[in-house]
């Protein structure tokens, strides 16, 4: 419940800015003769959804760097990097994933922006790839129609050098609070490429991907960001 009141006000605050930026655009002075021209640099910064889940939560740690780089008016490189951990409980199961991920590609921005302005509300792709380890604490034998009391196993069951890929379809809005300064929320669909399992039990939890289960390759994700766009050079568009 937590965090889908945190969810809404990112996304109350980020439309309140887009609809500001729309209301109030840059002025072009009658003497110019073409128009302003508009950054193209390095967005770089933080997932401030992560951090502030790593406050709240014991069982979760972990934090992502994000960033993109303009390559046209329209499309931008795109990609995150980080590390996280959860431990994750379950009625019959008590297991932990941890490990650092990836994942890369590229982002269309539909937003039409005024002249200056870089806001944006984007469809993009990813391909990520993740290293980890996975522990299994605690876990339940079945045997007849118990599965707890002294049927419940706590010898701890590690094993590390675990590999997973995916490709993902993310969609997301970024505005600009103030110069330079982005405040971006998304959310991602993402699908199973290739994953590698322990010889003795599943993966519960993979970093960057999130929870899995037996049912189906498919796992969904989301993000706050919060990054500063770096100019390095303005083009006419």
């Amino acid at each position: 419940m937590k965090q889908k009141h945190i969810y809404l006000f990112f996304i109350n605050i980020l439309f309140t800015c887009l609809i500001q930026a729309q209301d109030e655009p840059k002025k072009i002075s009658p003497r110019d003769t073409l128009p302003p021209s508009e950054k193209y640099g390095l967005r770089v910064g933080a997932d401030i959804g992560r951090l502030i889940r790593t406050a709240a939560e014991d069982e979760y740690k972990g934090f992502e760097i994000v960033g993109d780089y303009r390559i046209s008016k329209k499309f931008f490189i795109a990609a995150e990097i980080g590390n996280e951990s959860l431990l994750r409980e379950e009625d019959n199961v008590n297991a932990e994933g941890s490990g650092s991920y990836i994942r890369i590609g590229a982002d269309y921005n539909s937003y039409s922006n005024w002249y200056g302005m870089q806001n944006s509300i984007y469809a993009g792709l990813r391909y990520g790839f993740s290293t980890f380890d996975q522990t299994l604490n605690e876990y339940a034998v079945f045997t007849g129609t118990n599965f707890f009391g002294e049927n419940r196993i706590t010898d701890s069951i590690s094993e590390d050098g675990l590999t997973a890929s995916w490709i993902e379809l993310v969609v997301g809005i970024k505005a600009e609070l103030f110069a330079n300064l982005y405040l971006g929320i998304n959310v991602s669909l993402r699908s199973m490429v290739s994953e590698k399992t322990p010889e003795r039990f599943d993966n519960l939890y993979i970093p960057g991907f999130g929870k899995t289960n037996d049912i189906n390759s498919i796992g969904v994700g989301y993000g706050y960001s919060l990054s500063y766009l770096i100019p390095f050079f303005k083009r006419k568009n």
